[in-house]
C-alpha cells in the first residue's frame, strides 16, 4: 500500500511529527518577533553604556574646567598679591605680556623671566621681621636674615645676623644697631636701600631681593596653613614674655614635638629669657620655624586646599612688603619646585662661643650704657668668609687646618701710635685665629705708618697664613722689607694708624650682655 497517497492510513507518530503549513508560518513569524524583541533588548542594554561614556566625558570636562579655573584664579590671585606686596619705588604696573609670562611660566619654564643673581648661580634674599605699628618695637627688625639659593646645585642656606650688631648708616658718620636701620630708613623715606647696603657690606654678597613681614602677618600665615610642627630642643619657661599693653605674661613649652598655632609660634621665635644661648638661640628657632612654614606651605595639603591657599595669599598681600616683580613670580615658583628644601644650611652669627665671629662691647647712648655686638677681628672679613662660603663650609675648615700645619712664626711691630694696639692684635691672633707663635718686636719704631702692612720672609711658603692675615687684619703686602733687629720671624706685621678705629671697642662678657637684654629689649637708638 502506498502510504504517501493515503494520508488516512499514515501512522499516528508520522502525523504528529510533521508540522502543518500553518504551524510553519506561525513559527517563522514568532521567530521574526523574537528577533525584533532581541534587537530591542540589545539596544536597551547598549544605551546605558553610551550614557555612561557621556557621563564620564562630562565629568572629565568638568574636572579640566575646574582645574583651569583653579589655576587661573590662583594665578590671578598670586599676581594681584605680588602687585600689592611690591613696594619698589620704580615699580610699574605689570604689562599684559608680564602677566602672561607669570601665568604660564610654571607650565612652560622656557618663558620664565630671569631672576636677579641667577646668572651668577646664587640668589640672595634679605628677610626682615618687624613688630609692626600695632606692637611694641614697631619697625625695629629683630629678625635680620639672608636666604641664599644655589641655582646650580638647587640648595638653600640661611644666615642670621643678630639685632644688636653695631653698624654704620650708609653715607653718614652715624652708628646704630642693625635692627634700627629699617626704621630710620622709613622715617627718612629712603625705603629698603639703606638696610640692603648695610647687609651687603657685612656679608660681602649682593642682596638681590628683600621681603619684610610683620608679627600679624607671621601669625596669620601659620594659622592659614593649619599650624606648623616643630621639635623644641629644651624646656622653655619665660615668666616675662612681652604681653599686651606693655605688660608681661608667662610662656612655657616642654621639650619635644609640638604642633603650634600662629600665636604660639610667634612666642616660640621671640622668647629669649632663660635661653642659654640668648638672642642667638632665638635666631636658631627663627630658622627652624621658617623651615617648618616652608614645608607646610608647599605641601599637597595646602597647595590643593583652595580655602587655605586663598587665605595665605590674602595674608601675604596685607602683611608683606617685597621688591619681587610680578613677572618674576612664575620663575620663583619654578625654582621652589626644584630646590632641596629638606637640607638647609644654617649659620647664626653669634658671640657666645669660643669660635664665634662677634664679641660683646658697649657704647654710651645718652645716659644709657648700651650693649652692642661687634666683629671680633675688628672688621667684617670673617662674616664675609662665612657668607660667601655658606654652601661649602668645609672649605673654611680645610683652610684652618692648613694654617695650623704651617705653624708660622709671626712678629708684630707697632707703628700705629697706639701703645695698646699691639696687645689687642696679638690677642686676636692667638685667641681667635689660633696662631700660636706671635711675639712683639723689641725694636722701637719712631716713624708712624698710615696703613698696616705685612712682610713675607718665606717667599710664599706660608701662603695660607699670609692670606689669612692680609684679610683678617686687614693689611697690604709690604713692598719693602722692614727688618727688626735679630728677627727670625717668617711673617712680620707692621701696625698702622688705620687699625686703631677697628680695635677701639673693649670686650665685655656674654653674661653681662645677657643680663642687659631685658632692660634693653626695645631700646631704640633712633630716639636718642
Amino acid at each position: 500500500m502506498d502510504l504517501e497517497k493515503s494520508p488516512a492510513k499514515r501512522p499516528a507518530f508520522v502525523e504528529a511529527s510533521q508540522p502543518t503549513k500553518r504551524e510553519l508560518f506561525i513559527s517563522r513569524q514568532e521567530a521574526q518577533e523574537l528577533d525584533k524583541k532581541y534587537e530591542k533588548s540589545f539596544k536597551k542594554e547598549a544605551k546605558p553604556k553610551k550614557s555612561l561614556s557621556k557621563i564620564i566625558g562630562l565629568i572629565f570636562f568638568f574636572l579640566i574646567t575646574l582645574a583651569f579655573s583653579y589655576f587661573g584664579y590662583f594665578t590671578w590671585k598670586t599676581i594681584a598679591t605680588a602687585n600689592k606686596m611690591n613696594s619698589a619705588k620704580d615699580a610699574k604696573p605689570a604689562s599684559l605680556e608680564q602677566h602672561v609670562r607669570a601665568i604660564i611660566a610654571p607650565i612652560v619654564p622656557a618663558v620664565a623671566s630671569p631672576l636677579k643673581g641667577e646668572a651668577d648661580g646664587r640668589i640672595n634674599i634679605l628677610l626682615l621681621g618687624a613688630a609692626g605699628e600695632k606692637n611694641a618695637g614697631r619697625n625695629l627688625t629683630d629678625t635680620v636674615m639672608v636666604m641664599s639659593i644655589d641655582t646650580k646645585n638647587k640648595k638653600v642656606a640661611l644666615l642670621s645676623l643678630p639685632r644688636d650688631l653695631y653698624v654704620k648708616l650708609p653715607n653718614t658718620q652715624t652708628f646704630t644697631k642693625i635692627n634700627s636701620v629699617y626704621k630710620i630708613s622709613l622715617n627718612q623715606n629712603l625705603g629698603l636701600q639703606p638696610i640692603k647696603e648695610v647687609v651687603e657690606e657685612i656679608t660681602g654678597v649682593p642682596i638681590n631681593y628683600y621681603l619684610v613681614v610683620n608679627f600679624d602677618g607671621f601669625t596669620r600665615i601659620i594659622d592659614d596653613i593649619g599650624g606648623i610642627n616643630i621639635t623644641s630642643e629644651r624646656d622653655i619657661y619665660d615668666p616675662r614674655y612681652p604681653g599686651p599693653n606693655y605688660n608681661y605674661e608667662t610662656f612655657s613649652l616642654s621639650k619635644g614635638f609640638h604642633s603650634l598655632d600662629g600665636a604660639t609660634a610667634l612666642k616660640y621665635v621671640r622668647q629669649r629669657h632663660g635661653d642659654p644661648e640668648g638672642d642667638f638661640g632665638r635666631a636658631k628657632r627663627q630658622q627652624q620655624v621658617i623651615q617648618a612654614v616652608k614645608n607646610k606651605l608647599f605641601s599637597m595639603e595646602t597647595f590643593f586646599n583652595a580655602g587655605k591657599l586663598n587665605d595665605v595669599l590674602t595674608t601675604l598681600g596685607d602683611n608683606i612688603t617685597t621688591d619681587i616683580a610680578t613677572e618674576e613670580i612664575g620663575s620663583f615658583i619654578n625654582l621652589s619646585k626644584n630646590v632641596d628644601t629638606q637640607n638647609v644650611n644654617n649659620i647664626v652669627i653669634d658671640a657666645w662661643k669660643p669660635d664665634s665671629l662677634l664679641k660683646v662691647s658697649h657704647v654710651a647712648v645718652g645716659d644709657v650704657m648700651a650693649f652692642i655686638l661687634v666683629p671680633r677681628v675688628g672688621n667684617y672679613s670673617e662674616i664675609q668668609d662665612a657668607a660667601q662660603n655658606i654652601f661649602n663650609q668645609a672649605e673654611i675648615k680645610k683652610r684652618q687646618v692648613a694654617i695650623a700645619e704651617e705653624a708660622a712664626t709671626i712678629e708684630i711691630i707697632n707703628q700705629s701710635g697706639d701703645s695698646q694696639l699691639a696687645t689687642k692684635v696679638r690677642a686676636m691672633l692667638t685667641e681667635n685665629l689660633g696662631l700660636k707663635k706671635v711675639t712683639f718686636s723689641a725694636t722701637s719704631a719712631p716713624d708712624l705708618a698710615e696703613q698696616t702692612s705685612l712682610q713675607d720672609n718665606t717667599n710664599g711658603l706660608k701662603l695660607f697664613t699670609l692670606d689669612e692675615l692680609l684679610k683678617k687684619l686687614p693689611a697690604k703686602l709690604a713692598s719693602e722689607k722692614v727688618t727688626s733687629e735679630n728677627s727670625k720671624a717668617e711673617l712680620i706685621i707692621i701696625l698702622g694708624k688705620d687699625l686703631i678705629e677697628n680695635y677701639k671697642f673693649e670686650t665685655d662678657s656674654i653674661e653681662d650682655y645677657n643680663k642687659a637684654q631685658e632692660s634693653q629689649a626695645n631700646f631704640d637708638f633712633t630716639s636718642q
